[in-house]
């Protein structure tokens, strides 16, 4: 990747999480971004192309937020619940709210977005196994554990009721240690 295709896609990702995609069109884009929709099309070859580039950027921020927080903890806390907390900051909270709306337009067009949906969900796969202790790792565990996280976090963010969503994410996490969700 080119830099200038780089400085765009970080400055895309920037824009769609004040505007978010589902109105986003490249000539006001490009207007805020300093450039024209003719460069745009040049570098991702399509309005689909820098969305998806753009969300890779974004799914490239979250994933590196979640291999700090298990380097800076010293395993002190479970990896689900460090990055659940990060999550839910008011400061991150446009990160997530745009992780899945994306998710959401893009399951509702897989014949354009069918290579990112798959991208994403094996990279989140393996990020929550690199994530877990010995004893729960497994392809199971992990889809689980990501499941569990993006309920959570569509209900946080639909009703932002923190305290009973993070009892719940407690809850799953005390049954996984106990061996409860174990085969």
């Amino acid at each position: 990747m080119t830099e200038r295709k780089g400085q765009l896609r970080a400055a895309a990702l920037d824009y769609l999480l004040v505007h978010g995609v589902a109105n986003a069109s490249l000539r006001p884009m490009a207007a805020a971004l300093g450039t024209s929709a003719r460069i745009l099309m040049f570098h991702f070859k399509s309005k689909e192309g820098l969305l998806q580039e753009a969300m890779e950027e974004l799914q490239h921020r979250l994933r590196e937020s979640l291999t700090a927080l298990g380097k800076a903890s010293g395993r002190r806390k479970a990896p689900l619940k460090q990055f659940w907390e990060w999550a839910t900051r008011p400061q991150n909270a446009a990160y997530l709210r745009l992780l899945y709306e994306v998710q959401i337009v893009a399951m509702q067009n897989p014949a354009e977005y069918g290579r990112y949906l798959k991208k994403s969900s094996s990279a989140w796969q393996a990020a929550a196994l690199g994530a877990m202790s010995e004893s729960l790792r497994s392809d199971w565990m992990a889809m689980l554990c990501i499941a569990v996280f993006d309920g959570l976090m569509l209900e946080f963010l639909s009703t932002s009721d923190l305290i009973g969503t993070t009892k719940a994410l407690d809850n799953f996490i005390r049954l996984a240690r106990s061996g409860a969700l174990r085969k």
